[in-house]
């Protein structure tokens, strides 16, 4: 991991926050995810599959809208993750994430995980 990635990526939608180093990192959108801002999402996640990641965590949690582009990073970076042997894990808290990936079918090919809120482990697998 670069030193530039420990600074927030941001936009005016979103900021992207990278944690952890070295094979297990996690990193936190909170914001909107769209057309505009899913880019920034997508730079992070490819500079740390460039990188040595085995774990990555998505975390969600603070996701306040996802629309079919940042679902399309979510896609990229899944397939990306299973070609590299990476473990990705994708966390979510609200309908306004949950349902769209659950939709698309998403939610059960990232085996997304259901969260209380942004600050706890996954409570549950399932529907919103």
């Amino acid at each position: 991991m670069t030193a530039s990635s420990l600074e927030p990526s941001t936009t005016e939608l979103v900021s992207v926050a990278v944690s952890g180093s070295g094979p297990v990192v996690c990193v936190t959108a909170t914001g909107e995810v769209d057309s505009t801002s899913a880019p920034v999402l997508r730079q992070e996640l490819d500079a740390l599959l460039d990188g040595d990641v085995r774990e990555l965590t998505v975390d969600l949690g603070r996701v306040t809208f996802l629309d079919s582009a940042g679902l399309c990073v979510l896609a990229a970076a899944h397939r990306r993750a299973v070609r590299q042997d990476v473990t990705m894990r994708v966390l979510a808290s609200s309908r306004a994430v949950i349902r769209p990936l659950q939709i698309t079918g998403l939610w059960d090919l990232l085996k997304a995980e259901r969260v209380d809120d942004a600050s706890t482990l996954p409570t549950q697998q399932g529907v919103a």
